[in-house]
């Protein structure tokens, strides 16, 4: 590790104690060591952690009341429990009670470093997205709805602090459930309109005729109905700021009277005679592309380039992909709080999930998903249990689903292949170096070396761009690019999902 962690180890016994620091401090982590659980909390105050393993049979303060006393030093410090066997069940409460993660004695050593991983990855996730927020907060006073730390998101924040003053129209692209209407009211916000009204116009929800009514009012009796004369949205967005949501379902005429606005910043109510003049800055968003509507003849061409001065492009989700651990934690507290279930945090496995799925409805369907499962989960963690099979079977790949034949098959040798085949995938894709092919892997270069030593493998060095040896069944890349994938070797007696 080139950025050491910090880990608290609470145990009243010393040779616990012993067996962990020397553990950690070989995998590169920074141990404090405490034997009692005062004396933890007593470091907690001062020391900066990462993350804690706490007995939960100790003398005087117990584990429960420790692990109590550090979430309230610090709520998100992720603290693993420590148990003996006979006591999983006070181990489990423990969970309940904010707990990230348990491990009973006597435990494996690769056990214990896989689930301080997944911790330690929890808090570094938690305190990027805290330090995002004072960043974006001290930098441009609000995004707080929009979350995200992907390059193309703080490319559209500059733009967005650069154009939001100015009087201009302003066109904002992107795929439904992006979040277009968050990005034009943060440019409302970041106005000097900011303190005057902002105006919904959802230009395909209403008949022509009464779009016209709401867009510019009437005066009595212009129809039937009409019983007295009634102000329109432009009015009301007097001085402010109006959005058009989806302008491409505008009517064509109506595209006519809108273009007239924005030229002679006045028009007349419906069936009245008095030009009305106003004061609005006109914000417009798009899920298709109106330049094709142009050439189609579906759109004005006047309009098109009036409303095209200032472009803001809201990338997909399946762009930003970095993004969505934020949004999960995002979702997590905003739907944990609204149903009481506080402290809700989902699984790495999970969570690689979601990362790896495109989200075709973007935001707004990633919201969606977390909300179910906040509804339907019964214990604090969300594991793949509560993701939607539409989102667990649409991945760049299926994990093939064993038949075991009458005669039966070999444990053993399933697994051994599917080792290999992994080792030998990444290896590929490292171009033979070993310590790239382990953190591929997620294991220790030691572990890697054991393996292809057991295995028999042989490592060959790419050289140059070319020297990429081709293989027969090539690793399967992930849709972020993070990982290589490569299914277990289909034996007879098996069969595949497609």
């Amino acid at each position: 590790m080139t950025d050491k962690r910090t880990i608290l180890v609470v145990d009243d016994e010393e040779v616990m104690r012993e067996v962990l620091t020397t553990l950690l401090a070989q995998s590169g982590y920074l141990v404090q060591t405490a034997s009692t659980g005062e004396e933890g909390v007593e470091i907690a105050r001062v020391e900066s952690l990462d993350a804690a393993i706490l007995d939960v049979m100790m003398p005087g303060q117990g584990g429960m009341a420790t692990l109590d006393d550090l979430q309230k030093l610090d709520s998100e410090l992720p603290v693993i429990m420590l148990t003996a066997h006979g006591s999983v069940e006070s181990a489990k409460k423990a969970i309940k009670a904010g707990a990230f993660d348990y491990i009973t004695k006597p435990f494996k050593h690769d056990e214990v470093l896989m689930v301080l991983r997944n911790a330690v990855e929890r808090r570094r996730l938690s305190l990027e997205n805290r330090a995002l927020r004072q960043n974006l907060q001290a930098r441009s006073h609000n995004f707080s709805d929009i979350i995200g730390r992907s390059p193309r998101l703080r490319q559209m924040f500059d733009l967005i602090m650069q154009a939001a003053p100015s009087r201009s129209t302003i066109l904002i692209q992107g795929e439904s459930g992006t979040g277009k209407e968050l990005v034009a009211r943060a440019i409302h916000m970041h106005s000097t309109r900011t303190e005057f009204p902002f105006i919904t116009v959802n230009a395909g929800n209403l008949p022509h005729d009464l779009l016209e009514s709401n867009l510019f009012g009437h005066v009595k009796g212009a129809f039937t109905g009409a019983q007295s004369t009634k102000k329109g949205l432009f009015e009301l967005a007097d001085t402010g700021s109006i959005f058009f949501d989806e302008i491409g379902n505008l009517p064509f005429e109506t595209q006519a009277k809108l273009l007239g606005v924005m030229q002679e910043r006045q028009f007349m109510r419906l069936g009245g005679v008095e030009t009305i003049k106003v004061d609005v800055r006109i914000i417009a968003a798009t899920n298709v592309d109106l330049k094709r509507m142009v050439d189609e003849g579906r759109f004005r061409e006047d309009l098109y380039y009036r409303l095209h001065v200032i472009t803001v492009d809201l990338p997909p989700l399946r762009e930003r992909k970095e993004d969505i651990p934020l949004l999960v934690q995002h979702f997590l507290n905003k739907y944990g709080g609204e149903n009481e279930r506080s402290g809700l945090e989902i699984t790495p496995e999970a969570l690689d999930l979601l990362v790896e799925y495109d989200w075709p409805g973007n935001v707004r369907e990633l919201e969606n998903v977390i909300e179910r499962a906040v509804v339907l989960s019964s214990e604090p963690r969300i594991g793949l249990e509560l993701i939607p099979d539409h989102v667990r079977t649409s991945g760049p790949f299926q994990v093939p689903k064993i038949v075991v034949p009458p005669a039966g098959i070999s444990f053993r040798e399933v697994i051994a292949n599917s080792e290999r085949q992994l080792i030998e995938s990444a290896l590929h894709e490292a171009g033979g170096v070993q310590k790239r092919a382990a953190e591929l892997l997620r294991i220790k270069p030691t572990t890697l070396n054991e393996m292809i030593k057991r295995y028999a493998i042989q490592s060959h060095r790419r050289r140059g761009g070319n020297g990429r040896k081709r293989q027969s069944e090539p690793p399967v890349k992930s849709a972020t690019g993070s990982r290589k994938v490569v299914p277990p070797p289909f034996v007879p007696g098996t069969s595949r999902d497609n």
